[in-house]
């Protein structure tokens, strides 16, 4: 894999001005790196179906398509929507909007912030030809409904309103209502507007449902809470998900005749703590539920489980169990459906940025280009910034189980007095490979926040314009270890710095993503050139 990965436009045993090479490697890497995955596909699918982070999983099925939407908070574009053929096999198609609000929390502006919120658990529809994605934000106390007539193109319209309805499940009614049910512990239905701008005036407001999670336990230390809200053949089934004290995360299922109850529930799953979702049929008529599982700093990440009926209630799993295969097509790998190489070429007419990309907050679409020098991404730094996690226009991507390898290559010439650009593993104990330029001498730094206090670990000095740098990491079994690299020419590499224990924060409520970053420390105008980015589905010391 080597020759492959030391394709690149910043070649440098030859001048950066000297022609590029043609893109022919890039394929090849693209395609070499899809390949391992797909190598030798088992016969069944394998929970979990995505090792990554996608939680708060939503789905609907249009004919024989399925589209889910997830959580993705602090980042830009946001809540994404995936479609799929066989429930196993993903790709993001859309996302509902570009930027949640213009606000400076998610502008990461005077000093403010929004990570672990933005916008959390959404809801899918669709209804009368129109799709409807809905979420709702600490950040900004509003509830948000987008509506498209195409939910893999758009475009989407927005209406927002308070209060902010936590976990909320959109629902219309064969009776032509609109309703939310949302809450935690004493579940709340209420009656929205016609056009969904808001609650309506004397519509229906009330606690369907009290702790939801007594059928379960009555010491909850989460209690019921994410409800997914559907109707099936008359009845009305809610699925939520709550956390007994001591236990571990428990499905809950409710049903009912109305909706106004009253409800009935009992123990949906408990198991290995994969909980929160709901069900969902196929064409032919069977069910399956869709949940997800906490794995440690890889994020949540997505399960399916066969359901059948027994006495009008869904009986979720083999036996009250998670199984470790299911009767679906097998997966072809996350590359590059959830997250993609990209060498930052662009044909007329192609999206600027891959849908596998967000951004760390809104981004300012002023300081970055891939015009500036076609073939490169380019990071211009607007303002000075103390730190990785105040720093605006770091453009990320997913992180994979169980291992992943992420390597870019960046020119560092525009750099000035200050700066420091570099590949990161995004989360609250972050850690980065990257070059921080210091009075006219250009090093190349690891650092890390493992201890929630970044720390410069090790630096080297750099003399030459351009450096190659990777981020491997190991979620096999929850072992959470990322190491940095970097090399001077693409094909011998250094480690540098210690071993990251990555670790998953509630302060940030996210999975670690790889990130491309640049910052100012002293002076603003300064600029980076990254080559490429590549991932790959297998650590580069076994490539």
């Amino acid at each position: 894999m080597n020759a492959i990965v030391t394709s690149s436009r910043l070649d440098l045993s030859r001048s950066l001005d000297m022609p590029r090479p043609l893109p022919f490697f890039a394929a090849l890497f693209v395609g070499a790196a899809t390949a391992l995955h797909a190598a030798q596909p088992p016969d069944r699918a394998a929970n979990p179906v995505l090792y990554a982070d996608v939680p708060d999983m939503a789905m609907i099925r249009v004919s024989d398509r399925y589209y889910m939407s997830s959580t993705t908070m602090h980042l830009s574009p946001g809540l994404p929507i995936m479609k799929s053929k066989d429930l196993v096999n993903w790709e993001i198609v859309s996302y509902a909007y570009d930027v949640l609000d213009d606000v400076d929390d998610l502008n990461l502006a005077n000093g403010r912030s929004t990570y672990g919120r933005g916008s959390w658990a959404s809801s899918l529809r669709h209804h009368n030809g129109t799709f409807y994605v809905t979420t709702f934000a600490q950040t900004t106390g509003k509830t948000y409904i987008y509506t498209t007539r195409d939910i893999e193109t758009g475009p989407w319209q927005v209406k927002s309103f308070r209060p902010m309805l936590h976990d909320h499940s959109l629902f219309f009614d064969d009776d032509g209502r609109v309703y939310m049910l949302y809450g935690a512990g004493n579940l709340r239905l209420v009656e929205l507007k016609q056009d969904l701008s808001g609650l309506k005036e004397g519509g229906f407001h009330e606690v369907v449902i009290t702790n939801a999670h007594a059928v379960v336990t009555t010491g909850a230390g989460l209690p019921a809470e994410g409800s997914q809200l559907l109707k099936v053949d008359g009845k009305y089934y809610l699925f939520n998900i709550c956390w007994p004290r001591g236990g571990m995360r428990t499905v809950v299922v409710h049903r009912a005749d109305k909706l106004a109850g009253p409800w009935e529930g009992r123990l949906g799953l408990q198991d290995q703590g994969v909980a929160q979702g709901s069900i969902i049929d196929t064409p032919q008529g069977g069910w399956w539920a869709y949940l997800f599982r906490d794995s440690g700093a890889v994020g949540r990440i997505p399960y399916l489980l066969p359901v059948k009926w027994e006495s009008g209630w869904p009986v979720l799993g083999v036996e009250g169990k998670v199984p470790g295969t299911v009767d679906l097509a097998p997966s072809r790998g996350l590359i590059p459906g959830i997250v993609a190489s990209d060498e930052f070429d662009r044909k007329p007419g192609e999206r600027s940025l891959p849908l596998v990309w967000q951004w760390n907050h809104n981004p300012d679409h002023t300081l970055w280009s891939l015009t500036s020098r076609p073939g490169f991404l380019r990071l211009t730094t607007g303002r000075v910034d103390p730190h990785f996690l105040a720093a605006r226009n770091t453009l990320t991507q997913r992180t994979i189980g169980p291992e992943c390898s992420g390597t870019t290559a960046v020119d560092v010439t525009g750099l000035r007095d200050g700066d420091f650009a570099g590949l990161a593993l995004l989360q609250r104990q972050y850690g980065l490979v990257g070059v921080k330029s210091e009075g006219g001498t250009n090093f190349v730094v690891m650092v890390s926040a493992q201890s929630n206090s970044p720390a410069e670990v090790d630096r080297v000095p750099l003399s030459q314009p351009a450096v190659f740098l990777r981020a491997d990491c190991d979620f096999r079994n929850r072992t959470d270890k990322a190491r940095f690299s970097y090399s001077l020419d693409g094909k011998a590499w250094t480690p540098i710095g210690s071993e990251l224990r990555m670790s998953y924060s509630i302060p940030h409520f996210m999975g670690y993503r790889y990130g491309l970053f640049h910052y100012a420390t002293r002076a603003p105008g300064g600029h980076a050139d990254f080559d490429f980015f590549r991932i790959s589905d297998k650590l580069a010391s076994r490539d």
